[in-house]
Formats: structure tokens, C-alpha cells, sequence
């Protein structure tokens, strides 16, 4: 298997330049080219002439939002902080479409850090103590850090937050709608939301790395891990139940999680633990024989536009697993 992970003929077919995003994505993770190369550079300025890009900025209303000008979260898929999400999924870069959206979303900010989906309506609203909602918390922090706001005091805010509502003894942070029953899971605390988190994290470079973020690193990774990464799920004897949605890939995953964003994370932050070979086996058992893999969880017609086709071959599944595994097998 090793030796035929990076066929050729895949290789080439997530280098066309029909979607500058994966081949963008592909001369950095795969290939291995510096962010400063002529390629790369030339290749991350298409991705904001793409169709799916310009859709979307296309869509936004000149004061920054889309939809909604109070509320960043609904109608799900097509608002505010669900296009910020699919933009960095995108690999797009800051622009003053993309700085206006931000500061608007910043609007939502309460005073101890958290995001709330509504804007505040009273000085009350403002400083609201409400404990929930990781997920929110996690795919803002995802796209904030992208953009380049890591350092802006209202960021910093928000980790301030995380930190501070991070449960350390039963590890994660509580969420209102995990779990419905809770004898049917393993984690005390919301699993999927959690990842949002720790992906997140993953991506902090190394220079801002402090030991409160080290530490929710490692606690989390080791849940996921006893949980096999997809395996969180508990039957009425007790024992282990696959989350059967975590086996079904998709992109983009908004809010949810599937067990090849969770591997992407572990394997981005360099963690190579035996408890993972279940997953590296599902992801190398659902490669099709043309090196390709499919689309099976997809958010078509809920979008701005469609990405990709569900159930027909994938570069943006192929390219995720294509990385995880040569992470995994450090090629």
C-alpha cells in the first residue's frame, strides 16, 4: 500500500488547474513546496478567481455579512460564519470582503469571549455568562487563525474563553445538546465539538505554542485515541459502537466531523499511535481502484453553489486522505 499512495495519475488529476484550492493544497502537503515558491504563490492568488470563491463573496452583502445582519448562524450553510468556514477550507486569503465579514462577526463576541449566533441586544446580552456551543467557538477560532487575527486581543479573548471552560477532569467542554442519551457514549463531554477545537489548535504555529494549549492538546488527543477516533459510540453491553457517519467522507463538514478530519488533526500534529490503525485501514479500504476516493456526506443544494458531486470521485476526499497517509507513513 505504502508504495502506491502517491500514484502519479492522482497526483496530476489534484494538480489540474481547473480547482486551484486542491492544487494548491497538493503542491503544499503532498509535494511538499514552500508557501514562498513562485507555483504556490501563483496558484493561492487563482483560488480567489475560482468559481466556488467568487460565488460566494458574490453572495455577501456590502456591510460584511451574508443572509443576516443579526444573526452569523442561520439559515445554516449559507450565513456568515458558514461561508468564513468554507472560504478557509478553500485555502482563500484575506481580502476587505473577508476583513469586513470578520469584524462583523466579531459584533457577536460576549464580553468573557465566547460567540453567541445572535448579535447582543442590551449590555446584558453583552456580558452573558452562557457555557456552550465548542463547536461555534472551535470553527471561529479555525477561520480567525487563518486569516491572520491570531494576535488580535479579541482572539485572544476567545482562547481566554476556551481555556477557562475547558472541564480538565472529565476532559472537553460541555454543550446543552451532547449528549441526548448518555448512556450511549463514551465522552462526558460534546466529542464532535471538541475536535473543532483541537483542529483548530492544530493549526497555531509553533512560535505562539504555550503550555495551556499543549496541555488541551494532549488530554484531547488521548480521548480520541481511547476512543479509536470513530469508535465513541456505546452498545447496551457496554462495549464499542462505530459512529457510522464518521465512515462516510465528506467536504465541506461545517459543524460536523468525520473520522478523516479528526486524522487529518492527529497526523497534522505529528501523532503516530497504534490506536489510530483503524481509521488509517478504513480511509486505505475505501480507495478506489483508480487511486481516487468518493464523496459520500455532502451539503449540496443547502450552499452557495455545489462542491463537487456526492458519490462520484473526490479531490478534495482524495486529497485529505492521500495526506493523512503520507503522514501517517511519513513519505
Amino acid at each position: 500500500m505504502v508504495n502506491s499512495i502517491l500514484k502519479t495519475a492522482t497526483i496530476e488529476w489534484l494538480l489540474e488547474k481547473n480547482n486551484p484550492s486542491v492544487r494548491y493544497y497538493t503542491l503544499l502537503n503532498l509535494l511538499g513546496e514552500s508557501e514562498e515558491s513562485a507555483e504556490v504563490e501563483k496558484t493561492r492568488n487563482n483560488i480567489m478567481e475560482s468559481k466556488v470563491v467568487s460565488s460566494i463573496l458574490n453572495n455577501q452583502s456590502t456591510r460584511g455579512y451574508w443572509i443576516h445582519e443579526k444573526d452569523m448562524y442561520l439559515p445554516k450553510y449559507i450565513a456568515t460564519t458558514h461561508q468564513l468556514l468554507i472560504l478557509t477550507e478553500l485555502g482563500a486569503s484575506k481580502n476587505k470582503e473577508i476583513e469586513r465579514a470578520i469584524e462583523h462577526v466579531y459584533q457577536f463576541q460576549r464580553t468573557s469571549g465566547h460567540f453567541l449566533t445572535e448579535l447582543p441586544k442590551t449590555e446584558k446580552g453583552k456580558n452573558s455568562t452562557v457555557f456552550d456551543g465548542c463547536c461555534i467557538d472551535g470553527n471561529i477560532l479555525y477561520y480567525l487563525i487563518h486569516f491572520g487575527y491570531l494576535e488580535d486581543p479579541r482572539t485572544e479573548n476567545l482562547l481566554n474563553f476556551i481555556y477557562n471552560y475547558y472541564d480538565s477532569g472529565n476532559r472537553g467542554w460541555k454543550c446543552r445538546a451532547y449528549p441526548i442519551n448518555p448512556q450511549a457514549v463514551f465522552p462526558i463531554h460534546c466529542y464532535m465539538g471538541a475536535t473543532k477545537i483541537l483542529k483548530a489548535f492544530s493549526t497555531i504555529p509553533k512560535v505562539y505554542s504555550i503550555n495551556k494549549i499543549n496541555q488541551i492538546i494532549s488530554r484531547e488527543s488521548e480521548k480520541i485515541l481511547e476512543n479509536q477516533v470513530f469508535k465513541y459510540l456505546k452498545n447496551l453491553d457496554g462495549s464499542r459502537k462505530d459512529k457510522a457517519g464518521w465512515k462516510r467522507f465528506g467536504f465541506p463538514l461545517f459543524y460536523q466531523a468525520d473520522a478523516l478530519e479528526v486524522m487529518l488533526t492527529l497526523t497534522r500534529l505529528g501523532i503516530h499511535d497504534k490506536r489510530m490503525i483503524d481509521s488509517i485501514k478504513l480511509i486505505e479500504d475505501t480507495q478506489q481502484k483508480d487511486g481516487t476516493w468518493t464523496l459520500k456526506n455532502s451539503f449540496n443544494g443547502k450552499m452557495w453553489i455545489d462542491i463537487e458531486v456526492k458519490n462520484k470521485s473526490s479531490k478534495w476526499i482524495t486529497l485529505r486522505a492521500l495526506t493523512v497517509l503520507k503522514n501517517w507513513y511519513q513519505l
